[in-house]
C-alpha cells in the first residue's frame, strides 16, 4: 500500500500524504502544520495542561499517521518539563523513509526529530524513550482490537473523515477508545457533526464547539464528566 502514497504540499508550506485507496490526505490541505497545532496541540494538550496544571500526561492518539501530532506534542512537553506518555494506534504504520520525506524536521527542534526517527521502529514493538520527558508506543492494530492497561488524560482522534471511514466514527468505535479516558479527560478532533455530538453526549461527555483550523469553521472538544 505504501508505494501508492504520495507526498503533497499544503497551503502553509508543510507537507502531508495523499492516500488514494482511502481517497483522502493525512492532514488538511489548508495547512498540515496549522491543523496539527490548532486542533491537537493547542485545543487538546495545552488546554488540558493549563486547566489541570499537569506535569505528567498520558495521551492516546487514534490515527498516528505521519507522527506530526506527536512531534509537536513532544516538543511542547520537553520545553515545559512535562512528562509525556504517548500511545498511538495505527493499523498501517508508515515506513521511516516515507516519514522522513515529510520534512517535519524543519518544524521541531532537531533533537526531538532525530530522537523520534531513531526510536520510531522500536516504538512499534515496545515503549521507546524519545527523551527523559517523553515515551512513545505505537500499537499496530485497528481501533476495534485495541486494548490498554492504562487510562489516558487526552485523546487525539485523528482518523480519516467519516465519509471515507464511517466505521471509525460510530458510537461503538468512539466508546472503544473513550473507555480508557479518565474523568475530566479531554477528547479532541478536527471534525464536528450532529452524529458525533450525539454520540459523545451519549458517552457521558460535555461538548464544546471550538473554533476550527483553517478551512473549518468549528471543531469538537469534549470533556468527560
Amino acid at each position: 500500500m505504501e508505494k501508492e502514497l504520495k507526498i503533497v504540499d499544503t497551503a502553509d508550506g508543510s507537507k502531508t500524504i495523499w492516500n488514494p485507496q482511502i481517497g483522502e490526505h493525512y492532514h488538511s490541505r489548508h495547512g498540515a502544520l496549522q491543523e496539527s497545532r490548532h486542533v491537537f496541540l493547542h485545543s487538546g494538550l495545552k488546554f488540558f495542561q493549563e486547566r489541570n496544571h499537569a506535569d505528567k500526561i498520558n495521551l492516546l492518539e487514534v490515527g498516528f499517521g505521519t507522527g506530526l501530532n506527536f512531534l509537536l506534542s513532544a516538543e511542547y512537553c520537553i520545553q515545559n518539563s512535562i512528562h509525556l506518555n504517548y500511545t498511538g494506534i495505527e493499523a498501517y504504520p508508515l515506513g521511516t523513509a516515507l516519514i522522513k520525506q515529510t520534512g517535519y524536521e524543519q518544524f521541531v527542534e532537531k533533537g526531538v526529530w532525530d530522537s523520534f526517527i531513531i526510536a520510531y521502529q522500536d516504538a512499534l514493538t515496545n515503549s521507546a524513550a524519545i527523551t527523559e520527558y517523553c515515551d512513545l508506543n505505537i500499537q499496530e492494530t485497528k481501533l476495534e482490537n485495541f486494548e490498554s492497561h492504562q487510562y489516558f488524560d487526552i485523546i487525539y482522534f485523528d482518523a480519516f473523515a467519516s465519509v471515507h471511514q464511517p466505521e471509525m466514527w460510530t458510537e461503538e468505535s468512539l466508546a472503544r477508545c473513550c473507555k480508557y479516558l479518565s474523568p475530566g479527560g479531554v477528547f479532541v478532533t478536527y471534525a464536528i457533526t450532529g452524529n458525533l455530538k450525539r454520540a459523545m453526549k451519549a458517552l457521558g461527555f460535555n461538548i464544546e464547539k471550538a473554533p476550527g483550523a483553517p478551512g473549518k469553521r468549528e471543531m469538537l472538544r469534549a470533556i468527560l464528566k
